[in-house]
This record gives C-alpha cells, structure tokens and sequence, in this order.
C-alpha cells in the first residue's frame, strides 16, 4: 500500500471518519507533506511510523523544514487527524465518566498515546532503576527522553520575532497551537476541562512522562503557584475525582519550587513512590484535630503524614499547620521563616486515597541561603551536585530521581575509570569514583554498572537528606509541639 493510502486508512480506523472521507483525507495529506517526491510504498505497520514516514516524505519535498522542532509541527498536525475537537474529547469523557469514571481516565490517557502526544517511544529512552537506601528502594531515572536543543535551532530561534502567546506552555491556549522553533507543537493536544470548586481547571497527560499515567491538572488561568488553603481542598477533591490517582503540588518559592512557578498546577498519575511505602516514626494527634492520625514520615526530608476519613477536617489541619510553618523560626535548628520581608518557608503537599480514607504529606520546605551554601541552605550541597544540583520538585521530594542526560555517558566513563580502563571521566566524578573504589577492592566487569549505580542512589539519598529541613526528630518534633498536641 502506498504510504498516504495507508495513513488515510490508519486515521479512519483510529477516528471518528469513514471510508466515505478517503480522498479528502489524501488530499488534505497529500497537501501537507507535498506532491514533488509521489506518493511511495510504505511497510509501516503502526499510525506513528507511518507519520514519521510522511514528515520524511515533507521534508524531502521542501514543505517543512529538518529541524527537530519543525518536524514536530507537522508530525503534530498530522496526528490531529485522528484527535477530536476539545468539545467532543469531553463530551466523550464525562459521559463515560457518568457510568465509570476509571474507564473515562483509561480512555483518555488511551488517546494521548495514540495521537502520539505521549511521547512513548521517545520516554522507551530512559534510563530507569531501583536503588536500596536507609529509607527503602529509591528509583532513578536519567531522562534522554526530551531532545536536546540542536544549535541550529537555538539560533534560528533567536532570529525569530518574539510572541508572548501561548504565556506559557500549561496555558490553555496550547490546545491545538501549531508551535514553532520555539514553542513545542501542540496540534494534538487535549485537555479536559474539570470543575474544582468556584474554578475551572485542566486534565492532561504530561507529553515526557517520568511515571505511570503522569498528568498535570493546570488553572485555566495563568495565575502563579501558591500553597494555600484552597490547594488542599482541590487535592483532596481531585483524589476523588480521579481515582487511583495521586495528586501533588511543587512549592511555591523559589530554589524548593519547580521549574515553572508563574502558572498554578500540580502533577498527578497512577504511580506509588518510595515515599508512600515510608513507614511512620512517631505517631501523635494534634489539639483540636483528634479525628485525624498524624505522625513523622521515615525519610530523608521533613514529612509530616495526615490520615483520616473527614476531608474537611484535613484541610483545616494542613492549613493551620501550613501558617505555623510559614512563621516559624529556630535559631537551634538553623530555621530561618524571613529574611526581612522575605518568606523562606512553604510546604509541598501530596493527596492520596489510601485504604478508604484520605491521606496527605505535608514536605516543609525551607529556601533561605548562607554564604556557605549560596543556592540554598536546603538544596542539594556542592558535593553532590557532580550528580544533582538541580531544584527539588515533587518528584524527587517522593523518591523519583530525575537526572540529567549528560550522566547516561559520564557514569559510563567512571565504570571504565572503575575498571582501570583508559577512560574521560570528568574530574568532577573523581573523589566520587575514588570512594566507590576504596569501598568495593572487588569491582569487576560483571558487577560495576550494579555497583555504579548503587552509588547514584546512595548519592541521590544524600541530596534528599541535604533537602530535608530537619536533620534529626528533637528538632522536628519542637515544631509540631508548637503546633499544638493533642493529650495522650
């Protein structure tokens, strides 16, 4: 079969068409990959391999340029073919969530894929593993999955007249745009719209997952992240509204933040992160708040663990425990809540249903600096940062390491530094690498990838450890007395 008859067939199994809108949908094809080249065999079996046959087929014909990003503008629009419009998306999605609401999720997150806006095969790139560590298995990720700028690109973009649309790219806006050198392309693109409250909120799958059903639920407007009360009551209901689901927010400060602060969002999905599985260390009851189980999480960073049935009573909880930390200082303890006008401390909360009840962490977060530890007191320290010295967002703070793609090569020249091989190790790995060493006289080829990486998640502990307000449970235990106990 010729390569666009075998796309035009693929689109109208996979879409709402029939075979009545065959020559349209050629001829639609056929006007966005060009004429000049024919139209060739294709051996393609799936809907995504014969797109990136036709951007190849565009390409050739001089009708989108080579360039990663301009492919993905085309490849994108191609994909919209089989995506409906944003209004029959949802229709489809609440009348399906009407008789079950895990078949509307299964559905949509079914699409997302489909219509390549997940980007499966490219997340198939990373690296993935599990790590022992004093707080149970870590798990690590060096995430290849996102291209790397191609410096052609970086300049055509800066010869581009600038746009200020879509603000950001978790605006609603993004839905259907085109995208350019600059902007990813979002053709394909669906969100659905989900009533939080007095708000309007959006539902979509994040396009480079770092785990299972990885989601964003965004405002529809473009407002700056805050942790307030109402952050806990949207988490709360989003639980129930999407079941099976976690749901979390970054910070919102900066250096504990995430990486885009100027819209409000948080990230969700069908995952279980080494934080859930933390066992309590200290359980206790807070004054006013007796239907509610509390206690201090066993991990590397500062987790308060609230659990009851009464939703209501949860947010006032986390709320009052949100202000105490917004204001509390200990000189002892180095916890520092302002720097003059300048606010330090915030929380990075995680809901979850677990077990018939609601359940929320509560992360402390503290951003002040010192001359010693100029981009953070709580961030990652110097020594550590050969591995991490980026931010601490809510996927790490729940024991997802993402690092960066520069390591997937670097680990592979401290195994041959290991080995005794001729190697480029950077020199930044060195004191890292010589520990490993010293620790392991028996390293050999058979077992120093295990042993390599079991020093990342060693190393990737520390950084959490570094990230963690309160260094020993004395000190934390000062601060939720000063939130007030119930009697035992």
């Amino acid at each position: 079969m010729t390569l666009i008859d075998a796309f035009v067939a693929k689109v109208i199994e996979h879409s709402d068409y029939t075979k009545e809108d065959h020559h349209y949908l050629y001829n639609r094809v056929l006007a966005l990959v060009g004429e000049a080249n024919g139209n060739p065999d294709s051996q393609s079996e799936t809907l995504i391999d014969l797109k990136e046959e036709l951007v190849d087929l565009a390409v050739a014909n001089g009708k989108v340029g080579a360039l990663l990003e301009e492919r993905d503008c085309l490849g994108a629009e191609l994909m919209n073919f089989i995506t409906p419009i944003p209004s029959k998306v949802n229709k489809r999605f609440w009348e399906t969530y009407e008789k079950s609401p895990q078949q509307a999720i299964a559905d949509f997150y079914d699409l997302s894929q489909k219509n390549d806006y997940i980007k499966v095969s490219a997340i198939a790139k990373n690296i993935a593993f599990k790590t022992p560590s004093p707080y149970g298995d870590l798990e690590i990720t060096i995430n290849l999955s996102k291209p790397e700028k191609d410096p052609k690109a970086i300049a055509a973009a800066k010869q581009m007249k600038t746009s200020s649309y879509p603000k950001c790219q978790l605006c609603m806006e993004n839905e259907g745009y085109q995208g350019r050198i600059d902007h990813p392309a979002r053709a394909n693109h669906r969100i659905i719209r989900l009533p939080l409250g007095d708000e309007e909120w959006g539902f979509q799958y994040s396009p480079y997952a770092y785990f299972n059903e990885h989601s964003i639920v965004l405002n529809t407007q473009h407002v700056p992240m805050v942790i307030s009360r109402k952050t806990f009551e949207q988490l709360l209901d989003i639980v129930d509204m999407l079941p099976g689901y976690f749901v979390g927010s970054n910070a919102d400060l900066p250096i504990v933040g995430g990486s885009i602060l100027t819209h409000n969002h948080y990230q969700a999905g069908r995952h279980v992160f080494p934080m859930e599985m933390a066992e309590i260390t200290q359980s206790f009851k807070f004054k006013g708040f007796e239907t509610i189980e509390a206690g201090i999480v066993n991990w590397p960073m500062s987790v308060l663990r609230l659990t009851s049935s009464h939703k209501a009573d949860l947010v006032d909880l986390a709320e009052h425990i949100h202000l105490a930390w917004r204001d509390y200082s200990d000189s002892g303890a180095d916890i520092l809540a302002y720097t003059g006008e300048i606010p330090h401390h915030t929380i990075t909360p995680i809901a979850r249903r677990k077990n018939g009840n609601f359940q929320l962490d509560l992360v402390l977060r503290d951003n002040h600096t010192s001359p010693e530890h100029p981009d953070g007191i709580y961030h990652p320290h110097v020594d550590v940062q050969h591995i991490k010295k980026e931010n601490i967002g809510l996927i790490e703070v729940m024991g997802l390491a993402i690092l960066p793609p520069r390591l997937k090569d670097e680990l592979l020249e401290v195994e041959k530094y290991l080995l005794n091989q001729y190697n480029d190790m950077a020199d930044y790995h060195k004191a890292w690498a010589d520990r490993i060493k010293s620790a392991h006289p028996d390293i050999n080829q058979e077992n120093v990838q295990e042993l390599v990486r079991q020093a990342v998640g060693q190393t990737f502990a520390r950084v959490l450890e570094d990230a963690g307000v309160y260094k020993n449970q004395t000190d934390f235990m000062r601060f939720v007395e000063s939130v007030g106990l119930a009697k035992a």
